[in-house]
Formats: structure tokens, sequence, C-alpha cells
């Protein structure tokens, strides 16, 4: 948990522990990219307003520096941009203070049920994706030897897709199947988000994709 006010970091530390999480607490983006880097977390709670810089700049950061973990990012901003900001630079969900701690462990639980439950037991399964290969049980995409760095989400979403080629996906069964929880405007936001985020690593032209298509009026949908 990466959060400037002991006061909230206190009680969500709390809170976390006695709900089973083991909590480790940095103040600052720079000491909390130290301890990820070392330790490997499975999840990083991240707030946005830090007092060495911008916890959208510490997530771009862990992104680029190979940490590839969800991160849920806690921010008292509730414009629309800065929620599409942080998605965009690889943060996996987000939620606005204040919130319920019961919501935020539900959303915790959901992100690490994604990122490590489904896979667990995929060993040897593979999905083929035009010239992708999607590795369940490594969590891995190859286009021939190049490894595509994608986020948990990113992976999540590129395994539903490619596991119904062809279909026209709305973006509430999007929201509902990949975030696991009830579609809502934020999260088919989030949705449009990642899809552009996915294409920027995936299509061969992401100015004109060819592998993830747009549905007008419905969604997506992912050619073979």
């Amino acid at each position: 948990m990466i959060e400037d006010d002991p006061a909230v970091a206190n009680s969500l530390q709390i809170g976390l522990e006695r709900d089973g999480f083991q909590v480790t607490w940095k103040n600052t983006g720079a000491s909390g990219i130290e301890f990820a880097l070392q330790h490997d977390p499975h999840l990083i709670l991240l707030d946005i307003r830090l007092p060495d810089g911008s916890g959208f700049d510490f997530c771009r950061r862990m992104r680029q520096s190979g940490l590839r973990q969800p991160v849920m990012m806690l921010t008292v901003q509730r414009e629309e941009i800065d929620k599409v900001l942080g998605l965009e630079i690889g943060a996996d969900d987000y939620m606005t203070k204040p919130f319920s701690l019961r919501e935020l462990i539900s959303r915790l639980r959901a992100l690490l049920r994604r990122a490590y439950g489904e896979y667990a037991s995929a060993e040897g399964q593979v999905l083929f994706v035009r010239d992708l290969v999607i590795d369940l049980a490594r969590g891995q995409v190859r286009r021939g030897e190049q490894i595509i760095n994608l986020t948990p989400t990113e992976f999540r979403l590129l395994v539903f897709l490619a596991r119904h080629p062809g279909q026209a996906l709305s973006r509430g069964q999007i929201v509902d199947n990949v975030w696991g929880y009830a579609p809502d405007l934020d999260g088919e936001r989030a949705v449009n988000v990642h899809v552009r985020r996915l294409r920027e690593k995936i299509e061969p032209d992401p100015g004109r994709p060819c592998i993830l298509l747009t549905v007008p009026g419905i969604g997506y949908r992912l050619v073979l």
C-alpha cells in the first residue's frame, strides 16, 4: 500500500489485515516501487497524491520496470479524465475516496482472482489468435519469440475475447466477465480505455485494427 496519509493508511491496514491480507505500507512512491521490485507483492494499492510525485507517474514507472501485478489506484478526484488517465498508464482499477472498506476488499479480491486464480490450474492450455499465442498457464502472450507485456486486466480481456471469437460482445458483458462486477458507465468507459491499450500492443497497425474490432452500438469483436 502506497499512501502518504498516516491516518488513512493505518485505517486501511487494520481493515485489510482483519480480512486476511498481509499489508506493507510505504508513504512515498519511490519507496513503494523499491519495495515492489525487491519483494514482488501480489497487488499494489496506490494513492494518486503522494509527497514525492503523482501516483500516475509512479504507476507508469512500475509498468516500465516490469511490475505486472494488479494496481488499484485511490483518488479523491472525481473527474473522468483522471480515471481514464490512470487506466491508460496501466492501472487495473480505481476507487474514488471516500469509499466503503467492504467494497474495496471486494474489488481487491476480484483483482487477485483474475490475476492469479483462474489460470492457476490451466497448465498446458493455449489459445491462438492470428499469430498470437496465449499461454494461460504462464499468463503470457507471445508473437513469435517476442513476449507481449500485458497487464493482468489486459491479459484477461484478451482471453475473454479469444474464448468468444467472432462474437459481438457488449461492454456490459465485458465488464461483468473481465472486471467481475455489475456494469456501470464508468466500467464501460474503462473497457474502451483497455481495448485501446490492448490494440496498441497486439495490432500490427493500432490505427486500423484487424484483430480487435469495434461493433457499432454493441461493443467489440475479436477476429481469428
